[in-house]
Order: structure tokens, then C-alpha cells, then sequence
């Protein structure tokens, strides 16, 4: 069943007067004092009365914080409600805005209208309000029976977000709306069971997606990945009933300057193959493929947006199972390009089919290629659940694409690729081996796709493409409870930093 979807608009008027079913406001500790944060727009007495019946209620003005206020006098709204905002920390004003916003649309479910007056005092800061509550207020009821489906309360209908001039509302609110749609995607295909989603069924979703767009969909089934050469999606898919497909989405407008190659990893089961994982590890690995959800869901939007910018993205999509044909550890696969690669470990196997991807995307000799996966659990161990690992092979992308990352609230963090990394990928059987020295995994992993990232030019002295790799294993998916704007399940990490990355570009 299908979930409704929060829908967004902008206004200049007065939140006050604005007839909604709820007006929402946030507040934060000043002293020992929780006051509301500043920019409002209510009358001194009306702000008054809210702060001190936050007072009495000893309110906290806490992160996850929501204060339920009803008859305020002078605000058409029967009801109020007061989430939280704390000032400083390490999250800017731009995060601390959506995820107040996200809390309260998490509270305000079964509720028609919202109207939010969190301080917004920018058209940026205003889109931020609005992204924060439309995400916050995601749920995915596809799967859910009739008995559940009944008692479900149905998300915030519309978010009305104040403070924006009238001649902006509606170009922001387009802008801000295909953001938050390819976000609302990319969750949902995480969230799609794995008897669902497939390689050929997400191959289709995607086409499905795109048709009447500006991008071009290209799929390739398992026959025509072994005519091109593509060992490393074939050996990962070859022991699932289920082929593995690559699909390829292609956005060219007219007066592009640049041109920025993304691969995405698309496993969309991970049984971990012959070197099978423990049962308990399996529950979420329908989350594997959350790279792939999120490249695609990242290219729609930056045509939707009309971004003059090339962009070619590479969705490596695989089941991997451990049927009669599943690859073995020892076996050898020859990657697009001619290398040749030893398996060691069959449950690392997003980094094979990356590989193919990556080689691909070379070929077209980008500007930049950036790839998003769940790679390794090392990541997560290294940065915890919520922080996207960044690594490159060039400094500048890898600092453009964290501090992007961190703008637009994919916490993103660098991780090294240390030289004493690579010796341990050798083999005496092939030209590598997938695997290297147990410490450093996320490195490990990354200090391996680097091996299939072209040139710029021909020759060995040609410069590298520049690459950057993030390792989404903990933000992609969230397994506890739901914070901020992020529900329980997939949260669509790094579709906004590849659309804040394709804006840079554009610019």
C-alpha cells in the first residue's frame, strides 16, 4: 500500500494568521532560559506566553524534543507545537533546521497541514525547513496488511514553510521538491523486501522512473556482460537464479561544461555467497544495493533540476547467492579491461562489481567519477552509524565532496588510502587479489577500486581521473530508532551530496 507523501509550499505570510491544523515552532536553551529561536515571526505577547508555558512545563528545548502547546492566544492554529533546536555542536544552522523540522513532522502524523516558523530567515534556510519535515515525515507501508494498513495514520499532508517572498515561493519549492522526491526513491528502494527487488526488477524500476525525462536508460543483461567483459558483476551474480543486469543512465543537456561519472553498488541481496554470513547479519541486507538506489535516484534529480552539467552514472546491480554456480574462493574473474583479480573472500563482493563499474566509467575519460556503496563494516566501525567514509584519490575532490557532504546533512568524514596498503592486494595467480591485510578494511576495500580508475590521457605517466569513493555502510540504512528527519530503514544517504556535487559542477 502505498504511503501519501508530504507535499511542501512556501509562503510569506504571516504564521499567525495561516489556517493550518498546526503551526510549528522551535526553541532552544538560552542560559538556564529555553527561549524560541529567533525569527518567528509572531507578536511579542504571543512569543511570550509560548516561552513561558515552555517554562512551566520545564521544557528542555532538547534535539528530539516536542512540546505540545494547545489554544495559543493569537495564533489561528489550534494547536502549537515546540520542537527542539539546540544552539552550537558540530551540526550547522542549515542540519540543525532540518532535523527540528523532521522531529516534528515525526509527531504530527494523521495531521492535514503543518505550518513552520522555525527562524528561517533565508530562502536556503527556508528549503532547509522544508526538506527536514517532508523527510521527517517518510513512511513506507508498501508491504504492510490490511489489518496493519487500517491503523496506520497516514503522513503530514502539506508543509506550509514561511518566510519566503512570493516571486521565490515557486521556483524554490520545485527545486526543493525534486531533492526530497529522489531522497523519498532512493528510501523507498531500500526499503523494497528482496522478493521484490531484484537486479532486473530495480533495472526496471529505474527505466520506469525515467521514462519522459531527459536521461537515457541503458540496461545490459548477464549475456551482454559477459560479451563485454564485465568478470567481476558476472562472478558476484552467477550464483543467484536472479542474473545481474548493468544498467547505465545517461544525462547530456546542451551547454554541459563538465561531465561527472558516478558508479553505484547494487547488491540487492547479500547472503555473504559460499563464505555465507551468520543469519543474524543477513536480516538487512536488502540494504546493500542503497548505492545503486541512491546514484539513480541522485541522476533524476539533477535532470529534473536541469543542471547544465554531463552526467553518466553506472548502476552495478547483483544477487549474491550460493547457488550451483556461485564463485569460490580461489577462483579468478577477468574484470572489464583485462585484469585479472583472485577471489578470497566471496562476502566481499560489492567491491568486484564496483570495479567493473569503475572501469567503465573510465572509459569515458569523465572530469571526476564518485562512487557510493555499502562497502565494508569497517567503515562503520571506524565512523559509527551515521558517517558516510570518504576517500580519493585526489585531495581537492576529497575535500569538496566532505564539506558538501556535511552541508547538505550527509555527515561525511576523510578517510586515508595509506601506500602500505596496496603490496597486500598482490597474488602470485593473478594480477590481484580483492582482499589485502585485515586493519584498515574501509582503506583496504577503497585502495582496490582505485585499481580500476583510468587516466586522464594515455600512458603511464598520464594523470589519474580524479575518483572518490564513499563508503555509506552505516548512514545508508537505520536500523534503530528513527531521529531527526531519518525514519527507521533506508534514509537515502548521499543523494543530496551527488546533487550538491553536480551543482558544483555546474557552476
Amino acid at each position: 500500500m502505498a504511503a501519501p507523501r508530504t507535499t511542501v509550499r512556501f509562503t510569506d505570510d504571516s504564521p499567525e494568521e495561516l489556517a493550518a491544523d498546526v503551526l510549528v515552532l522551535a526553541a532552544t536553551k538560552d542560559g538556564d532560559a529555553v527561549r524560541l529561536v529567533d525569527g518567528h515571526g509572531l507578536s511579542g505577547d504571543t512569543a511570550e506566553h509560548v516561552e513561558q508555558v515552555l517554562a512551566t512545563m520545564g521544557g528542555e528545548a532538547g534535539a528530539e524534543e516536542v512540546v505540545r502547546l494547545a489554544g495559543v492566544p493569537g495564533v489561528a492554529a489550534p494547536l502549537v507545537v515546540v520542537a527542539g533546536m539546540p544552539s552550537g555542536g558540530p551540526a550547522p544552522r542549515l542540519e540543525r533546521l532540518r532535523r527540528a523540522a523532521g522531529v516534528a513532522a515525526r509527531a504530527l502524523t494523521g495531521r492535514g497541514s503543518a505550518v513552520l516558523a522555525l527562524g528561517q530567515a533565508s530562502p536556503e534556510e527556508a528549503a532547509a525547513v522544508a526538506e527536514g519535515a517532508a523527510l521527517g515525515a517518510y513512511t513506507f507501508t508498501e508491504d504492510h496488511g490490511v489489518g496493519k494498513a487500517t491503523s496506520a495514520k497516514t503522513p503530514l499532508g502539506e508543509a506550509v514553510v514561511t518566510g519566503v517572498a512570493a516571486g521565490e515561493a515557486q521556483a524554490l519549492g520545485a527545486a526543493t521538491t525534486a531533492v526530497v522526491d529522489a531522497v523519498r526513491y532512493a528510501r523507498d528502494l531500500v526499503n523494497t523486501p528482496p522478493n521484490r527487488l531484484y537486479p532486473e526488477s530495480l533495472a526496471t524500476s529505474v527505466t520506469e522512473r525515467a521514462s519522459g525525462t531527459a536521461v537515457e536508460v541503458e540496461v545490459w543483461d548477464p549475456e551482454r556482460l559477459v560479451q563485454e567483459g564485465c568478470g567481476g558483476i558476472v562472478g558476484v551474480g552467477q550464483g543467484s537464479a536472479r542474473g545481474p543486469r548493468l544498467v547505465t543512465l545517461r544525462y547530456a543537456p546542451e551547454g554541459a561544461g563538465a561531465h561527472l561519472a558516478l558508479v553505484g553498488k547494487g547488491i540487492t541481496f547479500d547472503s555473504g555467497g559460499l563464505c555465507i554470513k551468520p543469519g543474524a547479519s543477513m536480516i538487512t541486507m536488502k540494504m546493500d544495493m542503497a548505492g545503486a538506489a541512491a546514484t539513480a535516484a541522485a541522476v533524476l534529480a539533477i535532470a529534473e533540476l536541469g543542471l547544465p552539467v554531463r552526467v553518466t552514472a553506472y548502476l552495478c546491480l547483483a544477487e549474491n547467492m550460493t547457488g550451483d554456480l556461485a564463485q569460490r574462493p580461489g577462483d579468478v574473474v577477468t574484470m572489464r579491461g583485462g585484469r585479472t583479480v583472485e577471489i578470497i573472500n566471496t562476502d566481499a563482493e560489492g567491491r568486484l562489481i564496483m570495479a567493473d563499474g569503475l572501469a567503465l566509467a573510465s572509459e569515458q575519460q569523465p572530469d571526476a567519477i564518485v562512487d557510493v556503496a555499502t562497502l565494508t563494516g569497517a567503515c562503520i566501525i571506524a565512523l559509527g552509524d551515521r558517517t558516510t567514509g570518504v576517500m580519493s584519490n585526489d585531495d581537492e575532490l576529497r575535500e569538496t565532496v566532505t564539506r558538501l557532504g556535511n552541508e547538505v546533512g550527509d555527515t561525511s568524514w576523510p578517510l586515508p588510502l595509506p601506500e602500505e596498503i596496496r603490496p597486500s592486494l598482490d597474488t602470485h595467480v593473478a594480477d590481484l587479489k580483492h582482499t589485502g591485510e585485515r586493519s584498515a578494511g574501509a582503506s583496504v576495500a577503497a585502495t582496490f577500486l582505485r585499481e580500476f580508475v583510468g587516466r586522464k590521457g594515455e600512458g603511464d605517466d598520464a594523470p589519474s581521473i580524479p575518483w572518490a569513493h564513499l563508503d555509506i555502510a552505516g548512514p545508508a540504512y537505520n536500523d534503530k530508532a528513527a531521529w531527526g528527519y531519518s525514519p527507521k530503514g533506508g534514509t537515502g544517504a548521499a543523494v543530496r551530496t551527488l546533487v550538491a556535487l553536480a551543482r558544483s559542477y555546474a557552476s
